[in-house]
């Protein structure tokens, strides 16, 4: 039986996610909800578009019933439905760039009746390049290790992926580059120098259904777990060892 799901988030990412659900024949998309408030419609394939506050109309939530969220939207987003997937037990797959302490918090209480998995970069290439960066990083201690992130020519910030991989490797942030060049979508690279020799693991991010595929592959591996809360490193390494351990 498909698993039906709501998606939050109608910007380029969100829309990305909703073309790899709709093809994903696991998943059923019921709707999708946008922060702006628009007037209910639909989108081009037919699934109901609504805003946030339809959140808050039971009524119009039972007749839509769902069996998990996918969210890409913001940091407030898990406020607004937590009291409704705590109440229905949703799956929860949040990709928010950053996370505040208090969105944190909300994550670990509906933990403990749902099953949750909160990260900032959900692709699949990404969270491998960590787990094999840390497990590098373990193997040789000695070695010097930056990070260099590029992004398109608009984007300010240094990228919550590079934050998240310095955290994970224990780098200062001055450990960190960031390029803004022209149109490119996103390249992630974390270079170890050796004595004698140089490592580079790179990753790049070609369309955002990259997101999708994360989002479709998390949800699958969560409906496998307890309640809890979890990461995208936590889900992979769990599939990872299943593989080795079944060859």
């Amino acid at each position: 039986m498909k698993q039906k799901i709501g998606l939050i988030g109608h910007g380029k990412a969100g829309q990305a996610v909703a073309r790899v659900l709709l093809s994903d024949p696991r998943y059923q998309l019921a709707w999708v909800a946008r922060q702006t408030e628009t007037p209910m419609g639909s989108d081009t394939s037919g699934v109901p578009l609504i805003d946030m506050h339809t959140l808050t109309d039971t009524d119009w939530i039972d007749a839509h019933p769902i069996d998990g969220i996918v969210d890409f939207s913001s940091q407030q987003s898990i406020h607004q439905y937590a009291d409704l997937a705590r109440t229905h037990k949703w799956h929860i797959v949040s990709a928010i760039s950053a996370y505040a302490p208090e969105d944190l918090a909300v994550a670990h209480e509906l933990g403990q009746s749902c099953r949750v998995m909160c990260s900032p970069n959900i692709t699949i290439g990404i969270n491998f390049m960590i787990m094999a960066a840390k497990w590098l990083k373990e193997l040789a201690p000695f070695a010097d290790v930056e990070i260099l992130e590029q992004h398109f020519k608009g984007k300010p910030e240094i990228s919550g992926t590079a934050l998240k991989i310095a955290d994970s490797l224990s780098l200062p942030l001055d450990k960190i580059t960031s390029l803004r060049l022209g149109g490119i979508i996103g390249q992630h690279e974390i270079i170890f120098g050796f004595p004698f020799q140089t490592v580079r693991l790179i990753h790049n991010s070609i369309s955002k259904e990259a997101f999708g595929t994360g989002a479709a592959f998390a949800y699958a591996e969560l409906m496998q777990k307890q309640p809890g809360l979890y990461t995208f490193e936590e889900l992979l390494l769990h599939r990872i060892k299943e593989s080795i351990l079944n060859h």
